[in-house]
Formats: structure tokens, sequence, C-alpha cells
């Protein structure tokens, strides 16, 4: 049944679908980089110290770890179609509610909430768009989806400094943050044209379902169809037990990838807007910032399409080993920039690193989501977010200790090395793993 699916050519609807799920990446770069844009407002909103600031972060992160795990699992239960929904509906709502929350109190509260939402989004989404695409293009198509993170990134810094530069100023962050409910909601509009997985269809032995599914897709038919369905298991442990037991490889290596990556380009993010674009060092007003993310976006767009085009031209394996690299060296020379004070070559520095960062994550996303079996895929990845969020909690925490207790470049070294993690996992994989590129799914979990 399934070979329809890696032979087919590419056709409409795998761009629609491509398309309806990137958004989900957008939805989470937006959040993540409209805070840092309005920290300094929301700071002064709320009279919010160095540590307040580092919080509104890491409560972020919690709630992408429990929301990854939680609907990877749901998705894994009850199919992917139902969580794009479910997850874009509790963003939307939790992001209204936090645009008008009146303390720092509730506005945790619900930026957590709005987590979770974006957390599922990371399971449902990756699990989904490796099952939907043919064979010879998968990791490109992957990484096209993961690039829509970089065109939130941009649409984040527009809104920034339409609302709170150019309009409405201080009070400008609110109206800002409603933007991302408004595209949650276009977004829940737009899947409607997203049908179910017909891999999990046909895992739960719902073969006319998955058939008709596939000639949707392909426009290939078939009148007899065979699929060996696989017996879900009934609880998240049982799923993570078997994964551990006959996936360990494939679960470390993802673990490790986004431990690194998460650390790695959520420390940057976070970091940068609360010390290093600040008084003393790189002394630039909070109206500055959102530029700052502009244009480092548009370094992250490059970086993302690099890592498409060299996920099927040069291979998986030496794209992850190379762009986690690369990550690493060019995380020290933000510090070497910004500690001359120069505003130009800050900016030049950090977009580097961000071109840089990308390549890694959107590079090691594909790579690691294909390698599991289709009725344990969201549970995987979701177990893979879920360590990666702890990684992007302790990156934070680390990366702002480090600047307090040692200064900013003991910062970027504990930087560069957490990048250092993902680079060991991407030698050892290149070692003893195995090149995806090419192969079709079924084959890849018999690995």
């Amino acid at each position: 049944m399934s070979d329809r699916l890696d032979r087919s050519p590419w056709r409409p609807m795998h761009s629609r679908i491509a398309a309806s799920l990137g958004i989900g990446w957008a939805l989470d770069a937006f959040e993540v980089q409209i805070i840092g844009s309005l920290i300094p407002s929301i700071a002064t909103a709320f009279r919010l110290d160095r540590a307040q600031q580092v919080a509104v972060f890491v409560i972020w992160f919690a709630g992408l770890a429990i929301g990854a795990a939680l609907f990877g699992y749901l998705a894994d239960r009850f199919g992917r179609r139902r969580l794009f929904a479910a997850t874009l509906v509790l963003y939307s709502l939790s992001a209204v509610a936090t645009a008008a929350s009146p303390d720092y109190t509730v506005f945790m509260c619900f930026r957590f909430l709005t987590s979770l939402g974006v957390g599922g989004e990371y399971s449902a989404v990756s699990s989904a768009i490796s099952e939907f695409m043919p064979a010879r293009v998968r990791g490109r198509a992957n990484a096209v989806v993961m690039n829509f993170w970089s065109l939130g990134g941009i649409v984040a810094g527009l809104v920034s400094i339409v609302f709170v530069t150019a309009l409405l100023g201080q009070r400008g962050w609110r109206f800002a943050l409603l933007f991302g409910a408004v595209s949650a909601v276009y977004g829940l509009y737009a899947r409607r044209l997203v049908p179910e997985s017909p891999r999990w269809l046909a895992s739960q032995g719902r073969l006319r379902e998955a058939n008709e599914v596939i000639e949707r897709i392909t426009g290939l038919s078939r009148q007899h169809v065979h699929y060996l369905p696989e017996e879900l298991s009934g609880s998240l442990r049982s799923r993570l037990g078997e994964l551990w037991s006959e996936h360990r490889s494939k679960l470390l290596l993802g673990m490790a990838l986004d431990f690194s990556e998460a650390a790695g380009y959520y420390g940057l993010f976070s970091f940068v807007p609360v010390f290093v674009l600040t008084r003393g060092v790189v002394d630039v007003g909070a109206s500055a910032v959102p530029y700052f993310y502009l244009v480092a976006n548009l370094g992250a767009l490059a970086g993302g399409m690099l890592a498409g085009w060299s996920l099927e031209r040069v291979g998986r394996r030496p794209t992850v080993l190379l762009g986690y690299l690369v990550a690493s060296g060019s995380s020290l020379l933000v510090a070497a920039a910004a500690l001359t004070g120069s505003a130009l070559l800050t900016l030049a520095a950090f977009t580097l690193a961000v071109l840089c960062a990308t390549t890694a994550w959107v590079s090691a996303y594909p790579t690691f989501t294909e390698l599991f079996p289709t009725r344990l895929r969201a549970t995987g990845v979701g177990a893979c977010v879920a360590v990666g969020r702890v990684g992007a909690m302790l990156g934070a925490v680390l990366l702002a200790q480090s600047a307090s207790s040692f200064g900013l470049w003991s910062a970027f070294v504990t930087l560069a090395a957490l990048w250092g993690i993902g680079a060991i996992a991407a030698g050892g994989w290149w070692l003893r793993g195995f090149e995806a590129r090419g192969m079709t799914l079924e084959a890849i979990a018999q690995r």
C-alpha cells in the first residue's frame, strides 16, 4: 500500500499538506521570537527583573516538553488529524488570554497553556509530514515545513516593529501577541484540507480509508490493498518501553539532537535580548530589538533552505554533523562581536549564528523523525521533543548563570558546548548508524 506514497509524483495535494502543516512551526517561532522582541516592553509593564524575564522563557519550554510528550502519545493513539485541530484550538484560546493578562502571574499561567498547544504541534506535524511525502523528496519536504519557522520569526519581527515601534509603543505588546491567535484560526481553517495519515490508518487495520486517502494524494488507484496492521500498545509507558527496547539507538539519537538544538537555539534567542542587547554591552533601545530578530530570521530562512538542499543531495548524516559543528563555532563569533559594543557587528554575527543554528536543527528533525515506525512515530518524536525542551530550560538557566557569574564569554562558550552535544551524537550516528536518504519509511523501520 505505501509504495504508492513513496513513488508518487509531487502533486498539488502535497503542496497543500506541506503549507498547512508548516503553520504549526511558524506559530512556535512567532511565539518564541515575539516574546524575545517584546520582553523589554513586557518587563516594563510588569516591572520584571532579569530572573523573571528568564522565567518567561523557561515556562514556555516546560509547556513545550509536556505538550509534546502528551500530544505525541495522543497522536499515535487517536490519529494525527484530530490533534491538528486540538492543538491549534488550545493555542488560540490561550494566546488571547495571555494578551489580556492583568498581571505577571496570570500572564505566566496562560503562557504555559499556550506552549502546551504548540508542543503538541511538534509531535503531530513532524510525524505526519514524513508519512505523506514521496521517499525521494521526504527530507526536502520536511525541511520546507521546518522552514516555516523562519517565516514565523520574520512575521514576529514585523509585528513587533508595527505595534511596538511604529504605532502603540510600550502598550503595543498586547496587540502583537494577539496576531498569533489570528494566524492559528487561519491555520485551523487550512487544515481542513489535510487528511488523516494513510500509514496511521493502515496501522489500525482501516485499509479502505487508507486506500481512499492514498488515491486522493497520489492519484494512483488500486483495487486490492494489503498491509500488515500493527497493534498499538495501550499506554504511553508501554510504548516508550517498546521504543527503548527495540529502537534505543534511534531514540537516543533523536533525544541528543533535540536536546542540543533546543538548548542552543532557544538559548541564543532568549539570551541575546536580555544580556547582549542591553545597556553596558550593546546599547540599543527596546524599539531596535525587533529589527535584530527580523534580520536574523532572514539568515534563518537561508539556513533552512540550505539544509533542505543538503539533506537530499549530500545525505542526512553529513548534513547533520556539519550543521551542529558550524552552529557551535558561530556562537563564539557573537561573543566576539558583542564585546566590541558595535550594534552592526553584533547584528551580522547574530544573523550568521542563526543561519548556522537553523541549518543544524532543520536537518535534525527530518533525520530522526523518519527513523521510528509509524505506530510509534509521534510518541518517539514527542519523547525527543520533551527531552529537547528540558535542554531549552537548562540552556536558558545555564547561559544566564554563566553570564552573571563569569561574564559574557563564558556564556557563549557554554552555548558552543551545548551545540557540541549534538555534534557528538551526529558523529556517532555517522560511524554506527545508516543513511536513510531515499529509503521508504517501512524499510527504515526494519533497520
